[in-house]
């Protein structure tokens, strides 16, 4: 078997993105999975968007933690959640949370699960700056 997951977009504009992602884990957990693939966003007239930064989210964890990660030859830590978290954060009013991956960045955020037993769940609503070039 393996987690319960789904990934819903919910505007994917010139500037932005919104998804909803949830899990229902068997157990099984997550790791280092791709939710924002950078690459599958709409281009901005005709430019590829290359990286985003994370604007405002809306997270709760039920029995397990939740990691986001900058995807790249070895990740590095966006954002950290513990098990039941219920959090809303904003950080448009600085420009955002920015990739500050290294050596292999692609751009896309993944997601890996931390502790993860049957029934444990998260919702993440997360909307994000698009960027190019």
């Amino acid at each position: 078997m393996a987690d319960a997951v789904t990934t819903q977009k919910l505007v994917d504009s010139a500037q932005r993105a919104v998804f909803k992602f949830t899990n229902i884990s068997d157990g099984t957990g997550e790791a280092a999975v791709v939710k924002i693939d950078v690459s599958a966003l709409a281009p901005f007239q005709g430019e590829p968007c290359t990286g985003v930064s994370i604007q405002k989210l809306d997270v709760v964890t039920v029995g397990m933690g939740l990691d986001m990660l900058w995807d790249a030859t070895t990740d590095a830590l966006a954002l950290s959640f513990g098990s039941d978290d219920f959090v809303t954060l904003d950080f448009s009013r600085f420009g955002g949370i920015t990739n500050n991956a290294g050596t292999g960045k692609t751009g896309d955020l993944v997601f890996t699960t931390v502790g993860a037993a049957a029934g444990d769940r998260y919702t993440v609503v997360i909307e994000v700056l698009k960027s190019y070039g």
